[in-house]
């Protein structure tokens, strides 16, 4: 194994069946895009190291796997943070390797030079640099293992660039060990007991980790315990949303009847969800640190355990493990979770209002026309209110949303999953000013043939924001508004067919035309700027 740092790196990331690499190139690397020539991983070249790295999330996030971007050092690295930022919040996989200066120009502010550890530490599980070109298959497993194991998150490596090439040997090493934890017997006992004793309980799930047969197994539990089940914030696909139990998900603008519901509860079950601000409504739905219902608490980290809220039962677990202990439990009658579900159903009808264009109405369409395995991407802002309230999810792995609020996420995730799996639809939704951060990277989609139907809902205005200012400010407009480029007009020429809508009968003839396309295509939906939320308005 006599080869560079940079080949070694390679082999390793082979080793740990790295399959695609998202990156925009740099200088500081070149040793390791030399080492990528002919190997049997996918390069994908991006047009932003946000993109690159937001990608590499997505890739986290759909597969469980780490996701896998190279930036190069200072500029490249700042703006990819956002993607680590993202990944650590949601919970997901991810390595970021950021070329680094040569090791004999440290500590002089060299070109370009950012101390990576320090910089990081606040936003990654771990930040570390490799100095050694032997230890990258040490450092490169262990980076897979902290990435992929607990509560998955992102691992930023630092690479020297005279470390990628220098030429030594290594020792090769197999892939780094994905652990399993089941539930101890005693604590499955523990929430029995206090499941057939309660006589309003909820089970919440949420998170990521999860599988199919671990989604059909905690649904079985439910079922046979007559229990309703509610998931956290950005986590709908976890449970097919048109199951009767479903009963809706907790996050920004919840059902008041589920709000309400949730506050009745007298044991909360939570699998997989930490229990964040959002989910909790700024931890006013469930008051920190006790609850004032019972509450137990699974999760695949024993540091978020009592870290928030104090749980009677508190178990470290992995989610298959988890659920098929779980699917074993029945201890209550299985009815069904009547008035929950009539709640929910009735929450997702159209909204009647709406001035001029009516969203509402578009995404019950595409509630209707997607296929089941469709995946639904987002960024952040007020237009994504109505892509979850009204689209629903029926498999695991169909939504892409960040939990950290990330504007500019969508439409680099969506590419990514159409460039994963490519057999799928895949559809990106954007506010204007969700789109325009990342919208150079729609010549990545065209350039590896990812045919996403990007659809942008256009109120030339920082909607969420202009909403709080409104709240807070009335009339006192300031800095919300935009000026935009056509949209339609923009995507043609970057080489794609687009269409502009501005009546909601038109919707669903123009998605059809975008179906059958074969490329990536653009919808621009023109929305009226007071028309801010569902039944809503600012004025």
């Amino acid at each position: 194994m006599l080869k560079t740092g940079a080949e070694h790196l390679v082999h390793a990331l082979m080793a740990n069946g790295t399959t695609h690499v998202f990156c925009v190139p740099g200088e500081s690397y070149l040793a390791v895009l030399d080492a990528l020539v002919g190997a049997s991983i996918t390069v994908i070249t991006c047009r932003h190291e946000a993109a690159a790295a937001n990608m590499a999330a997505a890739h986290g996030k759909l597969t469980g796997r780490a996701g896998i971007c190279f930036v190069t050092r200072g500029p490249g690295a700042t703006h990819a943070s956002i993607g680590v930022h993202t990944a650590f919040q949601d919970s997901v996989p991810m390595l970021l390797f950021i070329g680094q200066v040569a090791r004999a120009d440290r500590d002089r502010e060299a070109f370009q030079e950012v101390n990576y550890r320090a910089m990081f530490a606040p936003l990654a599980k771990d930040a570390t640099e490799i100095d050694d070109a032997a230890r990258v298959p040490e450092y490169i497993n262990r980076a897979f293992a902290t990435a992929e194991n607990g509560r998955p998150g992102p691992v930023v490596i630092s690479l020297p660039e005279d470390m990628l090439t220098d030429v030594v040997e290594a020792c090769a090493l197999p892939a780094s060990p994905r652990l399993r934890m089941a539930p101890a017997a005693a604590d499955i006992e523990h929430l029995s007991a206090l499941l057939k004793d309660a006589a309003s309980p909820m089970l919440v799930v949420g998170g990521t980790g999860w599988t199919e047969q671990a989604a059909v197994d905690i649904t079985a539990f439910a079922v046979a315990n007559g229990l309703p089940i509610v998931t956290s914030f950005r986590a709908k696909d976890i449970i097919d949303n048109r199951h009767s139990h479903y009963a809706g998900d907790m996050g920004i603008g919840p059902n008041p009847k589920l709000a309400a519901r949730i506050t009745a509860a007298d044991l909360l079950i939570v699998v997989g969800a930490r229990l964040g601000e959002m989910t909790t409504g700024s931890y006013t739905l469930l008051p920190s640190p006790v609850t004032k219902q019972k509450l137990v608490h699974i999760h695949v980290s024993a540091e978020e355990l009592g870290r928030v809220y104090y749980p009677t039962v508190a178990m470290c677990a992995t989610m298959p493990e988890a659920a098929f202990a779980l699917s074993g439990v029945a201890v209550r009658a299985a009815a069904l979770p009547v008035a929950e579900r009539a709640a929910y159903l009735e929450w997702i009808r159209p909204t009647p209002d709406g001035l001029g264009l009516n969203l509402s109405t578009i995404f019950s369409y595409l509630d209707q026309a997607l296929p089941e395995d469709a995946i639904v991407c987002n960024g952040a802002g007020n237009y994504a209110v109505w892509t979850h309230r009204f689209c629903q999810h029926k498999k695991l792995g169909t939504q892409l949303a960040p939990t950290s609020g990330a504007m500019g996420y969508g439409v680099p995730a969506a590419i990514a999953a159409k460039i994963m799996q490519p057999e799928k639809m895949v559809v990106s939704v954007a506010g204007d000013g969700c789109f325009m951060m990342s919208m150079p990277d729609l010549a990545t989609a065209v350039r590896y043939k990812a045919a996403v139907i990007f659809i942008v809902v256009n109120n030339s205005q920082y909607g969420t924001i202009r909403m709080h200012q409104e709240k807070h400010y009335p009339g006192r407009q300031s800095a919300t508004a935009l000026t935009n480029p056509d949209f339609v007009a923009l995507a043609k020429a970057f080489g794609m067919n687009s269409w502009k809508v501005e009546r909601a009968e038109d919707f669903a003839a123009v998605f059809a035309m975008a179906q059958t396309d074969g490329g990536p295509t653009l919808i621009e939906i023109i929305t009226n700027p007071d028309d801010i939320a569902p039944g809503r308005t600012l004025s």
